[in-house]
């Protein structure tokens, strides 16, 4: 796993679900995103975090196959979207 893409992912968790008072830094790789003992996400936050996955990093997720193994943890999150990011993946100075 990328350690930038990891971190890329933790930023957009924050922004994107608006976790006051917690950094991307402070969220651990393999920390549970959803449920008691973790981030405590939703089904609500679930799919906002699709949305800004999709928009962020150009890939789509198929409606209806969100697969709990894949948005469990960062690392599984990372796991899941390094193949498919390839050399299209926008850079900052690019995305709108």
């Amino acid at each position: 796993m990328s350690p930038d893409l990891a971190a890329r992912i933790k930023r957009l968790i924050v922004s994107t679900l608006h976790l006051d008072g917690r950094s991307p830094d402070s969220i651990g790789d393999d920390e549970p995103l959803f449920g008691a003992g973790g981030l405590g996400l939703d089904s609500i936050d679930a799919l906002e975090l699709v949305v800004a996955i999709e928009r962020e990093f150009g890939v789509s997720v198929p409606e209806g196959k969100i697969d709990p193994d894949v948005f469990r943890t960062v690392r599984a999150l990372a796991h899941w979207l390094e193949p498919r990011l390839g050399a299209a993946t926008p850079t900052a100075a690019t995305r709108s």
